[in-house]
């Protein structure tokens, strides 16, 4: 890793576009030490300063680090390898595009295979981590709807039972943040329910269920849904499905995959403007093929075809994740479906910070928090990071 700085060292960014919790300070000043935000200063404040090092952002962004709840992999590695190995170069791909915490991310499998994802994400942890931060895992499925497996494995979906996330809240507690399941197979309310119960995210998708049983779902506990309008029943006026539960229940959180491929711009566009600003969610869902060129990858033991950036299954053809990242998710949100910076800085980055339990220490610029943030040029162009007051390497390293 270059270019990297002791997290014990004073880090001051001056002339920056401070994206903080409530406002914009323009040509302001941050100070972080230790691995923490120190104070932010507004442009009048600086004359106090000792200005000795400092970084000048030249009027670049100056934002929270990136936190992705859903992705599965990056640079040709994968979660499901379940190996210090592919758990850094996954981290260390995506912290070279704006990403600064992230969720292990699996796929359905069978009970061991998920049982050495959530020990070797463990190991990790306690390792320390030099690029972006492992905050937990996501299981997606195994608990999903055989009718809507999109590029899930159908030979290990099975039914939902709360014995195997029981064990792995004994061994690893806290450690398992979101599970992805469908509402409608049979005992899944009842596992909504311990999810809740026990501060687990319980999230539907690859789900069949109708617009009336994700509102019982909520009401056990439900507050999530993942790559919305993808792989759930679609919105009909008459028949209103999953997806017209999830725009209109503002107690569900709603995952976008802003990659213009997987949503419609103007599915995406409507999205922002029935959710509220504080739960929509950024996500890349993206797999062992992002950051690669085009050709021949698997997902799950099911085989993938890379074209032109796009990750389809080659029996079938459903889209298989994606190889978008945070950066370009972050852009085509502002330069293509017109939010603000500061509106998609809350789906990337505080918005799963609260959703997730962690906004106490990051997920926003203010003091005392982790000092994890980006500068991004006017152009939105990602031009350099921090995790924990260590500035990150750039470069994609082999």
């Amino acid at each position: 890793m270059s270019r990297s700085t002791s997290a014990q060292e004073r880090i001051l960014i001056v002339n920056a576009r401070i994206v903080t919790e409530n406002t914009i300070v323009d040509n302001g000043a941050l100070l972080a030490v230790d691995g923490r935000i120190e104070r932010i200063y507004k442009a009048h404040e600086l004359a106090e300063l000792d200005l000795t090092g400092a970084v000048d952002a030249q009027g670049s962004w100056l934002l929270p680090g990136f936190i992705d709840v859903h992705v599965h992999g990056g640079y040709g590695a994968d979660f499901m390898d379940a190996s210090a190995k592919s758990l850094e170069t996954i981290t260390r791909f995506h912290s070279t595009k704006g990403t600064t915490a992230m969720l292990a991310t699996s796929v359905t499998a069978s009970r061991e295979a998920l049982d050495a994802v959530i020990t070797s994400t463990d190991a990790y942890i306690r390792g320390g981590m030099p690029y972006a931060q492992l905050i937990g895992v996501h299981l997606e499925g195994p608990f999903i709807s055989p009718k809507w497996s999109g590029a899930q494995n159908p030979e290990f979906i099975s039914l939902p039972t709360s014995e195997w996330l029981e064990d792995w809240q004994t061994r690893f507690p806290g450690l398992v943040k979101m599970m992805t399941l469908a509402p409608e197979r049979e005992g899944a309310m009842d596992v909504i329910q311990w999810l809740s119960d026990h501060g687990i995210v319980a999230a539907a998708g690859h789900t069949d269920a109708d617009y009336e049983t994700i509102q019982r779902a909520v009401e056990h506990g439900l507050s999530h849904a993942v790559h919305t309008f993808n792989a759930m029943t679609p919105l009909h006026h008459r028949n209103p499905g999953t997806a017209g539960a999830v725009l209109t229940d503002p107690r569900i959180h709603a995952e976008i995959i802003a990659d213009g491929v997987h949503v419609h711009p103007a599915g995406v566009q409507l999205l922002t403007q029935t959710k509220k600003q504080h739960n929509l969610i950024m996500i890349t869902d993206a797999i062992s093929a992002a950051g690669l060129e085009d050709g021949d990858y698997k997902l799950g033991g099911l085989d993938v075809i890379m074209k032109d950036g796009i990750c389809r299954l080659k029996e079938g053809g459903s889209l298989a994740g994606s190889t978008l990242t945070m950066i370009d998710a972050f852009k085509f949100m502002v330069n293509k479906i017109g939010v603000s910076v500061q509106q998609a800085s809350e789906y990337a980055s505080g918005n799963p910070a609260r959703q997730m339990g962690v906004a106490d220490r990051m997920g926003s610029i203010a003091r005392g928090k982790q000092a994890d943030f980006l500068l991004v040029s006017p152009s939105l162009d990602l031009e350099r990071a921090w995790v924990l007051g260590r500035e990150l390497s750039l470069v994609t390293e082999a």
